[in-house]
């Protein structure tokens, strides 16, 4: 294999974060943006470590499970990834990503509650950020989401499949008006023009709406005239605030250096789980209203699960705490909640809706978690961390353990950065429980996951105990998928079924089973039948799906 070498071949899986493997004559090439069972053509970017990576040129084949895009933007549109695929597809799909990730970083067994999947699948977003740019270099003005692979080509996304009427309304609108008055866009390598950004917030529940429009100080903008075009909308929901933002920093991000309000308020009204919350435009709140339902349903019945057990909470402590959806959910259960969020606007909005939930046990702390943690004098009987897609910063995961609490409930909407955080907490003690993944994010390459932690070799009943694998009769490479889980996986694949002893034949082949008297047959004149070589390939594939061989 070559770089620049083009070759075709069939998707066999899809690991996260959307990467794709191609098998090839040639061997593996990892491509992103496909879906297993296509037949592709890629060309070969990288040689690295073995491992070729590539970009996908050409679906010649869309698969047995394929089905068509239910929006035109797909493919062209960085958003979405799997628009081709069934929903119950994408679902299954998703599992298979967040169990094989979990199980190659848990120490020991852990009870898998599988996925649950989202209320709601189309117009599903509570928040949109679009961009304005050109449509293509030196084209016309645009407004909505980045092309694919392009850091500076805005596509105008008028029919975007995961954002109601409401959002495509608003979104035509401004850029039209934006057009006849010939306003520029923000240019990010000269650092001129007007536009930057525009941001829509609609609650599922009350059918707010808030518009932010993001520019530079360049010029002014008429506030009464743009006023008048979003209220003047016929739109399904109801506007609640018009704000203009005005941000002149280099970087490429929505920030505020002032905030005009100039319609309504600066806030709308969201519910979940019959809390309410007030949401601002830089407020930190899950992006599918109805799916976070699911998820904090999952973090409730997990502390629900310790209650039952005699667990006494005390003072919890919900870092990355958001507006404090979690913090509320859990002050029925402690003492005191103490909520830790950097972003003051989702702080102070956190303390007006506890107060106005009725809440009395609960304390909002604005500040990073690395230097917050130093201040609490209190000691938490239960930690709930749901950070950022990096994960936990490496310096405060140290002082989250230093806590020596007895069950930690992680929400991840990175599984990769769980799996490194997992590795510091397992040396610290704690083992993996539970686990289940929540799709919070239909049709996109993410999905979240909500892990609960034990740190089982300080219960009382509980003795740990050291296993040398060869006790077992097991082997580094076996421990990472049973017989039972290589036939399963062969049978959903290939459709027939395989024996222990295909099985055992194989893992010979590749050097897997070095016992004396393992799977030796109990006479020396006994024949063993070989393995058929159609299975010999399919078990090999199931091998290198659990990363054996």
């Amino acid at each position: 294999m070559k770089k620049g070498q083009e070759l075709t071949g069939i998707v066999t899986d899809v690991n996260f974060p959307n990467k794709g493997i191609v098998n090839t004559e040639e061997g593996p090439v990892v491509v992103k943006n496909v879906i297993p069972g296509q037949k592709v053509l890629v060309r070969v970017l990288k040689l690295r470590k073995g491992k070729p990576e590539g970009m996908l040129l050409e679906v010649l084949e869309p698969g047995d499970k394929a089905v068509p895009s239910q929006c035109p933007h797909f493919g062209i549109c960085g958003g979405c990834t799997y628009l081709t695929m069934s929903y119950e597809d994408q679902l299954k799909l998703k599992e298979k990503q967040a169990l094989k990730l979990l199980s190659s970083a848990v120490n020991g067994d852990f009870t898998w509650d599988g996925i649950k999947g989202s209320p709601v699948y189309e117009g599903y977003r509570n928040k949109m950020e679009f961009s304005f740019g050109d449509e293509y270099k030196d084209g016309p003005l645009s407004l909505g989401l980045h092309r694919r692979g392009s850091m500076f080509d805005v596509l105008f996304t008028k029919d975007c499949y995961i954002c109601d009427e409401d959002y495509r309304a608003i979104l035509v609108a401004v850029r039209d008006y934006f057009a006849k008055l010939g306003c520029k866009n923000y240019h990010r390598m000269n650092h001129t023009g007007f536009l930057r950004h525009l941001v829509v917030r609609k609650s599922v529940t009350t059918g707010e709406i808030l518009v932010a429009l993001v520019t530079t100080s360049e010029q002014e903008l008429d506030a009464d005239a743009f006023v008048k075009l979003i209220t003047s909308l016929r739109l399904t929901g109801k506007v609640a605030g018009i704000l203009h933002t005005i941000n002149d920093s280099l970087s490429d991000v929505v920030q505020s250096d002032e905030t005009r309000l100039l319609y309504g308020r600066d806030y709308i009204e969201e519910s979940l789980l019959g809390l309410k919350f007030k949401i601002g435009e830089f407020s930190f709140f899950q992006t599918n209203s109805r799916s976070a339902e699911v998820l904090y349903s999952a973090v409730r019945d997990y502390v629900r699960e310790l209650d039952t057990k005699s667990f006494k909470a005390g003072t919890v402590f919900d870092l990355y705490s958001g507006t404090g959806t979690i913090t509320q959910l859990m002050s029925p259960v402690a003492d005191k909640v103490i909520g830790v969020e950097i972003v003051e606007e989702a702080v102070e909005a956190a303390r007006i809706s506890a107060k106005e939930n009725g809440i009395d046990n609960c304390e909002f702390i604005c500040g990073d978690v690395l230097k917050v943690l130093d201040s609490i004098e209190e000691k938490p009987g239960l930690i709930i961390l749901d950070p950022p897609r990096d994960g936990i910063h490496p310096k405060a995961l140290p002082k989250i353990i230093d806590y020596g609490v007895d069950n930690i409930i992680y929400i991840s909407c990175k599984p990769t950065s769980l799996v490194r955080d997992l590795g510091p907490l397992q040396e610290a003690g704690y083992r993996v429980v539970r686990a289940c993944a929540v799709d919070q994010f239909p049709w996109t390459a993410n999905v979240e996951t909500v892990t609960l932690l034990s740190k089982l070799s300080e219960a009382k009943h509980h003795i740990e105990v050291k296993v040398d694998m060869d006790e077992l009769d097991l082997t580094s490479a076996e421990a990472k998928a049973t017989y039972e889980e290589i036939r399963e996986w062969v049978q959903e694949e290939y459709g027939f079924n395989v024996t222990r002893l295909n099985i055992a034949q194989v893992k010979q082949k590749y050097g897997l089973i070095e016992r004396e008297n393992y799977n030796k047959p109990k006479s020396s004149d006994s024949r063993q039948p070989g393995c058929p070589e159609e299975k010999v390939k399919a078990i090999e594939e199931a091998m290198r799906h659990f990363q054996m061989i």
